[in-house]
């Protein structure tokens, strides 16, 4: 592989040549190879566009790999050089050719005292090796006599650059030992599969080897954006011990009431499970689960152990053929006890292959001997029986990994009472082993015998990673020569934009012109790969009902420029494609000399965070392109385990039924346990992990009941079955204890029609791992979104259009996927219905505002009864307080920094023990009224009848009509507020002015501290010097004027 640094340009450079410029020219340094550009004479905008090339090391962690790009003055009278900057990129974001952008980079100082200015722009990407241009290798040179010299000098790598005139050079690389170790390396990588444990990756790339201090551990995948399922990313400085069990790290189950009440049926549950303890050299922290040295390794210790009985069938070869036939159609049956598991059949093969795994959970073992039947399927009658291989289980290993997988053997074919071998063999590997296994996942389950079709494929565990979207901007800007089909009018022309669904349009040209000008903003999303194509229209408004297409033109997406800030992007000029020509009218195509033209201005929008769910429950806040992502703070990793309780969702056999799968969602990984039938006290015991960039972020559970078992409907047709919602839990990060195991059961609440609904609860185990504190305290002072979202922010009603765009092509694309995740899921943990309104949500977030500004009355209410001396001792502490605060005033805000310090060192002690969990008390869920919440699941446009249309069309008339009162009364405020020094109440204006004055004059001769102290003194008086009427300020502000008058 190589890695390519195409230094563009820079900008506003320091002058270091005295004469007001500078001759410049860039040297980068990438792991002690240094190349150079050409020098550009007198100029701090140089242009360089120039290619350097380098090789890159695969089996190192880019971790710690930087590109340093320093920027030089070259001096003419003297040899020497001046700095003009540098920038220090690492290697964590660098991506492959074809998906690199232009990127600029502020110039940084290498000293204290160094004068920089300006930024470069660069495009850094990475190529395969044998698409780099190899220079012509230059004749060898005459040999020394004496070559123990050479022995001493480096390697010298040529730079490869495609520009001519370069002034390149390139130091060494390696040192001979280390080249040699990685040829090596490279070797030992080339081995075979079965030699090298690899891990689940959801990608497909090249894997590297990750060399260690034992030689080759692991593979490791080049590209960090990989998702790796049952992984974890550990530093090499986070060393733990392993601690006793129930540590700080699982919270001991409380006894629970023999009838608990509503409200503790609603709680959130201490759960003490069994987490890693039977693992073998498991545990919470050490053994198999963590290792250190940047190593991804297998670790399931957040869940329960389940042993299961793997039978992996792999070939069969040397079959007897039928006597009538004379071929065979041979499967396998593989039984254990009543369990019967039954491969695929081949029609006329001898030697046929099926590489299917079976797995029996060994807590439903029924039987001590396990039984493979090779048979021969017939069209009529039964089937042949071709012979069997029959296990002891007592006698089968036990596989725990990360051991390497069990190799499959050939086993002799025994006759039906097994007194002697028959013709054929097959090919078996048995072991007992745990959900660990990476053969889990694809394995046929005993318990899901009654699947079949495509059914079987939607109950596995999978996971999915959601498509990478784009904001696309498209700047209408003018059109030249626009003609009309009718020759005899002016157009009154508007421009539409079609991206897939997706449909904007400008405003009508206010001006009758052929050369209209709008310089308006579309945006859309879009979605890699780039499926749809930008359809411009430029359309006539003949009638409000009737436009006319002038001319159209369709661009792909892929041909627009990626910018990652809000640099101006290039214009282009469209012809458009004349639009109406009907057959008659072949010959006038012709006539036609010159084409009507648009002005646009398009982009992929990189710097922006696509947003497609709620920013309450944002759970990524990366920007699209890579290259400005920054390293991940934490490690989430999630186990989830079992659900209790659940109710019946669906009828099978006259009585309820429950097939229970498990959502999670966190960023782009999406992951789906696999369907566990007909329980209501699922276990699934699968452990999850995820890259944390930004801790302030919420992930989302959600359980749903499988309706798509049978496997023959199709998932998008009207007709499907939806599966149906069972409930959801959300957790935020930013709320979880560092390196604590939580372990709980979470009720499943669900509001149905008729009220708020617990549907079960799921048991979850999690726990976040910080990387590194100081990237944590970096992270909580930047902004939440990317920069872009501040700089040119969008409208809101730009982001809820996004947003629901965005969500529709998620789920579109995953419901893509084999197996699919359906839309109906996507939209429930995505929240598609955030936005609708609901009188039960507007009580909640009412009471939400009144419970934040309940303090603030309080405070009020406490000062008032100072004030009123409703409590002596008080009131004579807050005038002591006050008049040393006067007399020491530089006390102020020290006092009040320190009473919030004490007040939060108070607080500690009575701090949540739990993440929170959803309340049905904040959410005003109990007390709903039932046609409030009939009118919640109203869908839009209504489908009630016309009279309950119109009643609670007259109920949101009068909670309007109040809010509008309070509304009123807030703008009668301030407009009293601006008529003091308007005229518009020629007295109050001259009282008011002329206090003005007086006050200005004793201000300006008294000092401070003497008017602090008599206002004090004076609001804090005596109520036996107050009076009951209302004060005069009062009075004087209520009287001024407002616009309320001049209102119809």
């Amino acid at each position: 592989m190589k890695l390519v640094v195409e230094v563009i340009d820079a900008h506003d450079l320091m002058p270091k040549d005295g004469e007001g410029s500078a001759s410049t020219y860039v040297e980068v340094d990438f792991q002690n190879q240094l190349s150079k550009t050409k020098t550009i004479p007198k100029n701090l905008n140089p242009v360089w566009n120039q290619k350097l090339v380098f090789d890159l090391d695969e089996t190192k962690s880019r971790y710690q790999q930087s590109i340093e790009v320093s920027v030089y003055n070259q001096k003419r009278s003297i040899p020497g050089r001046n700095f003009l900057g540098r920038v220090r990129i690492p290697c964590l974001n660098i991506v492959k050719k074809g998906e690199e952008v232009y990127q600029t980079f502020p110039l940084e100082r290498k000293w204290f005292f160094s004068s920089v200015k300006g930024d470069i722009g660069l495009k850094i990407y990475i190529t395969p090796e044998s698409e780099t241009k190899s220079p012509a290798s230059p004749p060898s040179p005459p040999q020394p006599t004496d070559t123990s010299a050479l022995n001493y000098l480096p390697p010298v790598n040529t730079c490869i650059a495609e520009n001519t005139n370069l002034d390149c050079k390139t130091l060494a690389a390696l040192p001979k030992a280390e080249a040699a170790s990685v040829k090596t390396i490279n070797a030992i990588a080339t081995k075979s599969e079965k030699e090298i444990s690899t891990l689940a990756v959801i990608e497909n790339s090249t894997p590297v080897a990750v060399l260690e201090s034992g030689g080759i551990t692991s593979v490791k995948e080049p590209n960090e954006d990989r998702i790796y399922k049952h992984q974890v990313l550990q530093q090499p400085s986070m060393s733990r011990e392993r601690r006793p069990q129930g540590v700080l790290h699982t919270m001991h189950s409380t006894s629970q009431p023999a009838h608990p009440s509503e409200e503790d049926d609603y709680a959130l549950k201490d759960t003490n499970p069994q987490l890693g303890e039977r693992w073998p050299a498991g545990g919470a922290y050490g053994g198999r689960g963590w290792m250190n040295a940047e190593r991804y390794a297998s670790t399931y210790d957040l869940v329960e152990q389940m042993s299961y009985l793997y039978v992996r069938v792999v070939k069969a070869k040397d079959l007897p053929p039928s006597a009538i036939t004379g071929s065979c159609d041979p499967y396998v049956e593989v039984k254990l006890g009543n369990y019967k598991g039954r491969t695929k059949h081949f029609e006329k093969k001898m030697n046929p292959e099926w590489n299917q795994v079976f797995a029996f959970s060994k807590d439903r073992l029924q039987s001590s001997v396990l039984e493979v039947f090779v048979k021969d399927k017939e069209m009529v009658g039964r089937d042949d029986y071709l012979g069997r291989v029959v296990f002891d289980l007592n006698e089968i290993p036990t596989r725990v990994p990360p051991d390497s997988p069990l190799a499959p053997q050939w086993y002799r074919l025994e006759d039906r009472r097994g007194e002697g071998k028959v013709r054929g063999e097959i090919m078996l590997a048995v072991w007992m082993g745990t959900q660990a296994d990476e053969a889990f996942p694809e394995a046929w389950h005993a318990d899901a015998s009654s699947v079949y079709g495509e059914g079987v494929l939607s109950i596995r565990s999978k996971v999915y990673v959601s498509p990478k979207l784009w904001y696309l901007r498209v700047n209408v800007i003018e059109a030249q020569d626009i003609v009309a089909n009718d020759r005899s009018r002016i157009p009154e022309v508007f421009v539409k934009a079609q991206v897939g669904n997706q449909i904007l349009k400008t405003k009508v040209n206010p001006s009758r012109t052929t050369n209209p000008l709008w310089n308006e903003d579309l945006v859309f999303v879009a979605a890699e790969p780039f499926e749809e194509q930008l359809l411009l229209t430029v359309e006539d408004r003949i009638h409000p009902t009737r436009d006319d297409v002038l001319g159209k033109i369709s661009l792909p997406l892929n041909i627009f420029e990626k910018r990652l800030d809000h640099r101006p992007v290039h214009s282009r000029w469209f012809n458009l494609e004349k639009f109406g020509f009907g057959v008659l009218e072949a010959d006038r195509r012709r006539e036609l000399k010159f084409a009507s033209r648009i002005h646009i201005r398009v982009c992929l929008e990189g710097g922006y965070h696509v947003l497609d769910e709620s920013t309450m429950y944002i759970s990524d806040q990366r920007p699209t392109a890579r290259q400005l992502w920054k390293q991940p703070v934490g490690i989430l990793e999630v186990g989830i385990l079992s659900a209790q309780g659940l109710l019946p969702m669906k009828m099978k056999d006259g009585r309820g039924s429950t097939d229970a799968y498990c959502v999670a969602k966190y960023g782009q990984k999406w992951v789906r346990t696999r369907t566990i039938l007909d329980t209501f006290n699922p276990k699934w015991n699968e452990q999850y992990t995820w890259e944390v960039y930004d801790p302030c972020t919420v992930i989302t559970l959600g359980v749903f009941d499988n309706c798509h078992l049978g496997g023959s409907e199709k998932p998008n047709a009207p007709s499907a079955a939806r599966d149906a919602r069972i409930g959801k839990v959300r957790i935020r990060l930013s709320t979880l204890e560092a390196f604590r195991i939580y372990t709980h059961s979470y009720p499943l609440l669900v509001l149905h029609p008729n009220g708020v609904k617990k549907m079960g609860e799921l048991q979850l185990a999690f726990r976040f791992t910080t990387l590194s504190l100081a990237n944590m305290i970096y992270v909580y002072g930047h902004p939440l979104l990317p920069k872009m979202h501040y700089l040119h922010p969008f409208t809101v009603n730009q982001v809820d259009n996004l947003r629901y765009q965005a969500m529709s092509i998620v789920a579109t694309r995953l419901g893509r996927a084999e197996p699919p995740l359906r839309k109906e899921v996507v939209e429930y943990m995505l929240d598609v219905d955030s936005h609708m309104w609901s009188m039960r949500r507007s009580k909640a977030n009412f009471f939400r505002i009144m419970s934040l500004l309940s303090g603030m009355i309080s405070m009020s209410r406490w000062f008032v009864d100072v004030c009123q001396w409703k409590n002596p001792i008080t009131s004579v502490l807050v005038h002591i307080l006050f008049l040393i605060l006067i007399w020491y005033p530089e006390l102020i805000l020290p006092t009040l920094f320190l009473y919030m310090f004490l007040i939060g060192i108070w607080n500690y002690r009575f701090r949540p023990r739990h993440p929170p969990h959803m309340d049905t008390k904040l959410s005003w869920a109990e007390a709903v009224h039932p046609d409030e919440l009939d009118e919640e699941f109203d869908t839009f446009p209504t489908s009630r009848p016309q009279d309950i249309v119109r009643m609670r069309y007259d109920r949101l008339r009068s909670v309007a009509g109040r809010i509008q009162t309070v509304v009123g009364d807030i703008a009668t405020q301030g407009e009293r507020l601006g008529s003091l020094l308007s005229w518009r109440d020629p007295r109050a204006t001259s009282l008011f002015i002329m206090f003005c004055l007086c006050a200005a004059v004793v201000l300006y001769v008294t000092p401070f501290r003497v008017v602090a102290l008599v206002a004090g003194l004076y609001y804090l008086r005596h109520p036996r010097f107050r009076s009951k009427l209302p004060s005069v300020p009062g009075n004087f502000f209520k009287r001024l004027p407002a616009r309320t008058d001049s209102l119809l």
